[in-house]
């Protein structure tokens, strides 16, 4: 038998076997021929909502039966060395859950990825962090494993209705993840931790037959016209040279690879543009994030950094908190030489005095209309207005500075005022700060709601809107302003047959776990397309 209870324990007793045995007794009235076998915890999560914060543990009770795992995913995986072939362009979450998904169902996965593996791309993160130097193919966007890899790995989606969540984390721990994953209602790897788990899925792929090429960037779409009118994609050239022929390609690309949209524009494929948000990262002392969330003078040492979120509506626009970061590091994002963009990440045990996390406006395509007559990269068309706006705002940033890595920021309060701060609180971003007037460099329609934004949060976060707070600029890569339209029957671009739009770039994810489940579902469709 087996009977599911929720208990509230103290942080400290949360961590002790014995505590939560003793509390699931005295919940439970076992009667004389029933003994307690196991506990399985089921879903773990803080509950600061009262004066002294508890831990809720879901657990399930195995009463005169034993628990028993579920087998492992990955040794179930057929060899799929001689199986047909599907295309991969990147080695994000999307690309390489699209890849260990294919195997499963007995393809063969082919991967480009522009960058570097997790271990050389260290060179290149440390190269823009110390040196200010961006290489285009190899940074904190690009690169095996994508965005994520290094800037914090949290594993928190509300899309659970694109696939099964569970899947997902258990994969990523068989491949190094902590188990706990399976069980924190906010789960996180770290990224010192979660290179290592991109490289073990790595050599899963590889070793069950899949290929993976790095520094081979998709310069060209081989596109077939048919005699019917149809037009198929039948394979994609590497670094201006090499061609790669399959049936099926998952363009899984990350929100970051401007050259892709122009490169299916050019070849006349459809794109659609669509609304994302721009702002600032805001970083606060860690302590005082703490003081705020936990309602306690100190933060308990068995509950981990504080996290939160904000939200609220200004002129009609919402204003909120996007991957915020407890006990974090601001790190810079650019991916091209001349702009400035700024990110958050954690490592594994939040230990920062820091806390971080974007602060943004969402941005409509109405908003972008005095952009039409601009051209990005030398097309004039509206559909690029948004990376129009997104470039136009992160070379401000750029310029404003001293040529290097270094951002612009200012205090809380005094952004709000207009005041150009005199000193600034010290930060996490290692290439270093300079005092700014923020409220000047950012488009004055996304000032304006961010500084009435600030102080409304203070009303349910008392403290949060202080001068011992800072804003560093910018934050724009919260998503793609341009989405590759699908059907959402088959997931096959609507009018190039094998086309496979896919994960964060093509718009339909928003993180490492809803990109990874699009990543499954996408190949779940092209192993019935190939059937």
């Amino acid at each position: 038998m087996i009977k599911r209870i929720e208990i509230a324990l103290s942080p400290k007793d949360a961590q002790s076997k014995q505590a939560i045995e003793h509390l699931v007794k005295q919940k439970l009235t076992l009667q004389i021929n029933e003994q307690l076998t196991d506990i399985i915890p089921v879903r773990r999560s803080i509950d600061a909502r009262s004066r002294i914060p508890v831990i809720r543990l879901l657990v399930d009770v195995y009463i005169n039966e034993a628990y028993l795992p579920k087998p492992k995913i990955v040794p179930q995986y057929p060899a799929v060395h001689q199986a047909k072939k599907v295309i991969i362009v990147g080695a994000g979450p999307a690309g390489y859950f699209a890849a260990l998904q294919l195997i499963e169902l007995g393809l063969q996965p082919i991967i480009f990825d522009r960058g570097k593996d997790v271990r050389e791309r260290r060179r290149d993160l440390k190269a823009i962090q110390q040196e200010g130097l961006v290489n285009p193919d190899s940074n904190y966007c690009f690169g095996e494993g994508g965005a994520g890899t290094y800037s914090d790995g949290k594993l928190y989606t509300r899309s659970k209705k694109r696939g099964k969540i569970e899947k997902v984390l258990r994969l990523l721990v068989e491949h190094g993840a902590t188990s706990d994953i399976l069980v924190d209602a906010h789960p996180h790897i770290g990224s010192n931790k979660l290179p290592k788990v991109v490289a073990n899925i790595r050599e899963t792929i590889l070793k069950h037959g899949g290929q993976i090429h790095f520094n081979s960037t998709v310069t060209d779409f081989i596109v077939e016209q048919k005699n019917s009118g149809e037009r198929q994609l039948t394979g994609v050239v590497v670094n201006h040279k090499k061609e790669y022929f399959a049936a099926a390609t998952i363009l899984a690309t990350g929100h970051s690879a401007r050259d892709i949209y122009t490169l299916l524009y050019s070849k006349k494929i459809r794109l659609e543009a669509k609304p994302f948000a721009l702002g600032v990262r805001i970083e606060h002392p860690q302590a005082l994030i703490d003081k705020i969330q936990y309602r306690q003078p100190k933060r308990d040492q068995h509950l981990p950094a504080a996290s939160y979120s904000v939200v609220c509506q200004v002129q009609k626009r919402g204003v909120f908190s996007f991957c915020m970061c407890p006990g974090g590091l601001i790190v810079p994002a650019a991916t091209a030489p001349n702009e400035l963009v700024v990110n958050g990440m954690s490592l594994s045990r939040r230990d920062s005095p820091f806390s971080n996390s974007g602060l943004v406006v969402a941005i409509e395509l109405e908003d972008l209309t005095a952009y039409n007559s601009k051209k990005f990269q030398g097309i004039q068309d509206p559909l690029f207005n948004g990376l129009k706006f997104q470039q136009e705002v992160e070379q401000t940033m750029f310029k404003a500075g001293d040529g290097s890595q270094k951002a612009p920021a200012q205090r809380v309060i005094d952004f709000t005022k207009g005041k150009l701060s005199t000193n600034l609180p010290a930060t996490s971003y290692i290439p270093g700060i300079y005092s700014a007037r923020m409220d000047q460099l950012l488009p004055n329609w996304v000032a304006k709601r961010l500084q009435k934004a600030l102080p409304e949060f203070n009303k349910k976060k008392k403290g949060y809107f202080t001068n011992e707070a800072q804003i560093i600029g910018t934050e724009s890569r919260t998503s793609s302003p341009i989405r590759i339209p699908r059907n959402s029957e088959t997931l096959m671009h609507p009018d190039v047959t094998g086309l496979y739009p896919c994960g964060e770039g093509a718009g339909y994810a928003g993180g490492i776990v809803s990109a990874a489940m699009d990543g499954e579902n996408v190949a779940k469709m092209i192993a019935n397309f190939l059937s």
